[in-house]
């Protein structure tokens, strides 16, 4: 007897059962492109958020040998006749659906910023042969990208005339 009363399914099939009729339109973050159809520039598109649980023999089990649940994040966007996206999470089960589209979104800041450690920053730019000094340009590369955030971050303060 199987521990579960269903039986496993794909992410498609599980978001087109749920339907695009629940999905809800979210906003992560201002983008730099308005257009006629979107002036505030707002990066938006409708999501699905599912508790599931992923069937896989390498996902540890609990001590009762049931499967973890987790959230499965499905992007379908309005003009889409299927979804075009998925993420699993393993946040906790009270997340907000704006959370975890937060999160899921967040990707490009990680390239942006792997983009400015390697070519603004040098982290490419080492050519020695041994660890240590390996371990020192990176360690340094690292200190300045936490720099350039905190001055990215800190507000502009007036500068003397």
């Amino acid at each position: 007897m199987s521990a579960y009363p269903q039986q496993h399914t794909t992410l498609r099939a599980l978001a087109l059962a749920a339907g695009q009729g629940g999905a809800r339109t979210v906003t992560w973050r201002q983008g730099s492109k308005a257009t006629r159809r979107n002036p505030n520039a707002e990066m938006r598109s409708q999501f699905l958020a599912l508790r599931v649980r992923p069937a896989n023999r390498h996902v540890p089990r609990g001590a009762d040998g049931s499967l973890p649940d987790c959230w499965l994040l499905i992007e379908w966007p309005p003009d889409c006749a299927e979804p075009t996206d998925y993420w699993l999470s393993t946040l906790p089960a009270d997340t907000p659906l704006r959370e975890l589209v937060r999160i899921a979104k967040i990707r490009w800041r990680v390239e942006h910023d792997y983009r400015e450690l390697k070519d603004g920053l040098g982290l490419d730019h080492f050519e020695g042969r041994n660890y240590s000094g390996r371990h020192r340009h990176v360690t340094l590369a690292f200190v300045a990208q936490a720099f350039c955030t905190l001055l990215r971050l800190d507000p502009k303060v007036p500068a003397p005339a």
